[in-house]
């Protein structure tokens, strides 16, 4: 048996699955839960030693036959921490998530000192928001200036892994360019943004790889403590959209897909560059090659789990109050930014229940409008990729909603697309386990596509598809447009 390892280091977990590419079927799995640190000014930590943890927890899980059978390892990551990291590669400070909304002040001075967010995003092909790395790294800058000094190495989770997997320090294209600091267009680092962050900062940062190119190969250290073999290779890895794109072939030009975690995401294929940052699409590169244009909400999962435990209902029961409900929930919306929102960009966000009445009070309008509200923001993404030339014939459904059929439908009605699923669902480590068969296949002197890839490898569930149904679209059409209103007239309140 020869299996290629993909690792996903997601908000919530992590997690490691076992890919037999001869026999295209996953042998083997693991995870490990992931804590939290929150803070009422918004910031959102992890530490690095619980990656550190994690990823031992996840191959001790393993079986000796199937971590011996590994030929190549790809990381999966989310995207935009920060994880500072001093000579000797012990951690400076907490990880800020992606998810921190704490560094909105260092956001207006990065665009301040380049001449606003326009100037930004023609360097960058994205504004400078609290999501993204640049503010984090300024935010430590002001908040921790004696422990900058010490800084050294500047890395992304999934780097981190890389790191610790081979001890090399280097990053790839597709998530370098979720930094803010690195032009997708140019593939390279923005002089003009790292000296907004520090003179310095520019001579920290890493060398970016290409995507097809390894990170390096596992260290003795590395193969000692995590019984893998030793010279395995470890793909360039890249952030968990990027993973996931290629996990649910979205790796060709026109093909949709769409993330339900934890946070929402919207993101395509395309062989240029395109970036709409104004209406919320971020231009990132591929980590599959090519580019990737992406439109990511802060809260998606975050939604319907607080109203799910407001409402003190387990998983199945959740859904099933919200299937007694109407489509459009009677006229009751969710406002689900709960850790604030990038898109539209409301740092100071604050979550609401609106359109309640005596008539529409109900658990189940409430259940149903928490899954209708992830949902909606990304319609506004699709009108964007329409303008782009993005002509969808269906949409790649993947993260926890997935799981959820109401929620499948609820999507299908929303968007006007049919809604398929992958068989593999942990389409973040899936897709790193394919890239790092793809580096593979180069280093022995095979290389493939990584289209051919995904064409062998990624296979859609048919007893999973969610097709719209016409009335509803209509309706779901009228109550987006309500969204629209009610988010226009409380977002001054959260600037």
């Amino acid at each position: 048996m020869k299996t290629v390892a993909g690792i996903d280091l997601g908000t919530q977990s992590m997690k490691v699955v076992l890919y037999d590419y001869e026999a295209k079927k996953t042998v083997e799995s693991s995870s490990f839960p992931l804590e939290l640190i929150s803070g009422a000014d918004g910031s959102r930590e992890q530490k690095a030693e619980w990656y550190r943890a994690a990823l031992e927890s996840c191959f001790l899980k393993l079986s000796a036959e199937g971590k011996s059978s590994i030929q190549s390892i790809g990381v999966s990551g989310q995207q935009h921490g920060f994880v500072p990291l001093d000579s000797q590669g012990n951690p400076l400070y907490n990880i800020k998530l992606w998810n921190d909304t704490s560094t909105a002040e260092e956001c207006r001075l990065i665009a301040d000192s380049v001449g606003g967010q326009e100037a930004a995003a023609a360097e960058v092909q994205n504004f400078i928001l609290p999501g993204f790395t640049a503010p984090k790294i300024l935010w430590l800058k002001r908040h921790q200036p004696q422990l900058f000094e010490k800084l050294r190495y500047i890395m992304l989770p999934h780097d981190y892994l890389n790191f610790l997997l081979t001890g090399n320090y280097v990053m790839e294209q597709g998530d370098s360019s979720g930094t803010a600091l690195f032009s997708s267009k140019e593939k390279k680092w923005s002089e003009k943004l790292c000296a907004a962050v520090d003179p310095e900062l520019i001579k920290k940062l890493p060398p970016v790889i290409a995507p097809d190119e390894p990170a390096g190969f596992v260290s003795r250290e590395a193969a000692g403590w995590l019984g893998i073999p030793e010279g395995a290779v470890v793909s360039s890895g890249g952030g968990d959209n990027m993973m996931s794109a290629i996990g649910t072939g979205t790796v060709k030009n026109g093909v949709l897909a769409m993330s339900m975690g934890t946070s929402g995401t919207l993101y395509g294929f395309s062989s240029t560059s395109i970036s709409d940052p104004a209406a919320g699409i971020s231009g990132f590169c591929a980590s599959s090659g090519g580019y990737l244009p992406l439109l990511c909400t802060m809260n998606c999962t975050v939604a319907s789990e607080e109203i799910r435990g407001l409402l003190n209902l387990g998983v199945k029961e959740f859904d099933a109050e919200a299937e007694k409900a109407d489509p459009c929930a009677g006229g009751v919306f969710v406002l689900p930014f709960f850790n604030g929102e990038r898109t539209p960009n409301l740092p100071h966000g604050k979550a609401s229940i609106t359109g309640l009445t005596a008539q529409n009070c109900s658990r189940s309008n409430i259940a149903r409008a928490a899954l209708e509200s992830a949902v909606y923001a990304m319609k506004t993404g699709l009108d964007s990729f329409r303008k782009h030339g993005f002509t969808p014939s269906e949409l790649r459904l993947t993260g926890g909603g997935a799981k959820s059929a109401l929620w499948r439908q609820i999507t299908a009605d929303i968007m006007n697309l049919p809604v398929r699923i992958p068989v593999l669902q942990e389409a973040a480590a899936f897709g790193a386990a394919l890239q790092a068969l793809w580096c593979l296949s180069k280093l022995q002197k095979n290389p493939v596509s990584m289209e051919s890839l995904a064409e062998i490898h990624v296979e859609m569930d048919s007893s999973k598809t969610a097709r719209p149904d016409e009335k509803r679209v209509q309706e779901y059409n009228r109550a987006f447009s309500e969204y629209q209103s009610l988010v226009e007239h409380l977002a001054p309140l959260y600037r």
